[in-house]
């Protein structure tokens, strides 16, 4: 047995070793680019050998490098899915010309047109095996991508929640506090401070056990929690909350929920904008297939913060307006207006007026 024999039979065990190695151990693919460098470069040794005529065609050459350049095409393909893009860009063009220029060892051809023509059309199997790959990489990173948009999306709605429902709570327990130094009665104080930290905790529960359970985060809040915000609102100052809303309405539970959502990050946006204010009317009301939730304040201060580009407002305008709404914030002539109109179920007389002028509106409102 010549030395060549065994060179090439070492050259097709390399290669179709490496592509079932590849093809079954999922770690080992990002590392296949210099696999295939390798098996590419032993096989082209031993083709250059038989063209120079320092090997000849042993029995079984034939089918053996048949078999190699089958294994080389799969190297390709996986290279090209797998490997970092810089290394297959090397990689993957070496075990594909590899592939395709293993039919010089038996094939003697009368010219070197039909040299090249001959290993192009043999070559084709490598360019189908990198096609497959391509196509296999492309559906990989959409999926990554979706993935991460996904995340991305859930991240921003947790944050949404937790800054519109905590943001409330938190403000409410400070303006307990403050309510307690100076009506002098800490201990009414403290209860609904307790009372305020409860709710807050009770979201928190709420939204990590959506977390660690894979549950959809169910809507929080309704009509009888606008009420129930309503009268904490006016206990706790800084001013008392006049609400007009029919006890008799129903609405969907989803509107009901954003009406709430709306309403307290309207009350939050008092505390923190307008702590002089003395009056808050809050007006909720259904027609025309539309609810409409009207709050407005005096009071408006324009002071220093040291905490700016609040996302509140803004935030929910978005969440108004996926639902098909709207969302108006702007100053009026003794302080600030608050309007949203929710449809309530599709109706011709529900027609939405331009967004454009809702969302510039609402992202210039001071927003928590």
């Amino acid at each position: 047995m010549s030395v060549m024999v065994v060179v090439a039979g070492v050259s097709v065990v390399v290669a179709v070793a490496l592509a079932m190695t590849g093809l079954s151990r999922p770690r080992f693919r990002p590392h296949l680019s210099a696999s295939a460098l390798l098996a590419a470069g032993m096989s082209m040794s031993v083709t250059l050998a038989h063209v120079a005529g320092v090997g000849r065609p042993a029995p079984g050459t034939d089918a053996l490098g048949m078999v190699e350049s089958v294994a080389l095409m799969v190297l390709v393909g996986l290279v090209i899915r797998y490997a970092p893009s810089r290394r297959a860009v090397l990689s993957a063009p070496a075990a594909g010309l590899a592939a395709a220029v293993w039919l010089l060892r038996v094939f003697a051809p009368a010219s070197p047109l039909e040299r090249v023509g001959a290993c192009a059309f043999w070559g084709l199997g490598a360019l189908v095996a990198a096609a497959v790959g391509g196509y296999l990489r492309f559906l990989d990173v959409r999926q990554e991508r979706a993935v991460a948009d996904t995340r991305l999306t859930l991240r921003l709605r947790l944050a949404r929640d937790l800054h519109d429902y905590l943001a409330h709570d938190i403000s409410e327990m400070v303006a307990h506090a403050q309510a307690g130094q100076v009506a002098g009665d800490p201990l009414r104080a403290l209860e609904r401070v307790e009372t305020a930290g409860q709710r807050a905790l009770s979201m928190l529960d709420r939204t990590l056990d959506m977390l660690h359970h894979d549950r959809p985060l169910a809507p929080g809040g309704d009509l009888d929690g606008i009420r129930e915000a309503a009268e904490r609102f006016s206990a706790a100052g800084p001013a008392p909350v006049h609400l007009r809303m029919d006890p008799a309405l129903v609405v969907p539970p989803e509107t009901a929920a954003l009406a709430y959502r709306i309403v307290i990050e309207g009350m939050t946006n008092i505390r923190r904008h307008a702590p002089r204010a003395g009056r808050v009317d809050l007006n909720v009301s259904a027609s025309s297939g539309v609810l409409e939730v009207t709050m407005t304040n005096d009071g408006v201060v324009r002071a220093r913060s040291a905490r700016r580009g609040g996302t509140g407002l803004p935030a929910l305008a978005s969440l108004v307006q996926a639902q098909g709404g709207e969302l108006t914030a702007e100053a009026v002539s003794d302080g600030w207006s608050l309007t949203a109109r929710l449809p309530l179920a599709q109706s011709p007389e529900w027609s939405p007026a331009s967004s454009s002028p809702t969302t510039r509106k609402a992202s210039a409102a001071p927003s928590a």
